[in-house]
C-alpha cells in the first residue's frame, strides 16, 4: 500500500528511540526535529531523547527542548 508521500520508505519514518540505539517502527528516510521541525536523515540521525521518544538535529535543540531558560541570556 502506498502513502500519501509515495512508495514506503521514501517519506517520514517513525521509530522507537532506545539507549544508543533507535528501532524503525514504520520505514522511511527522515524523521523530524521536536523542535526545529527540520527533516534529519536517518543516517544523520544523532541527537534524540529516550523518555519523551523524539528526535532532535542538533545539540542546541537539545538544550532548548530540556533547559529552555539557558539559552535566553
Amino acid at each position: 500500500m502506498l502513502n500519501k508521500s509515495g512508495p514506503p520508505g521514501h517519506g517520514e519514518a517513525q521509530l522507537q528511540y532506545l539507549d544508543g540505539d533507535f528501532r524503525v517502527i514504520s520505514p522511511g528516510t527522515y524523521v523530524r526535529c521536536a523542535v526545529t521541525d527540520v527533516r534529519i536523515p536517518l543516517d544523520e540521525l544523532k541527537y534524540w531523547s529516550v523518555d519523551l521518544q523524539e528526535a532532535y538535529a542538533q545539540p542546541t535543540a537539545v538544550l532548548q527542548r530540556h533547559f529552555p531558560s539557558a539559552l535566553k541570556r
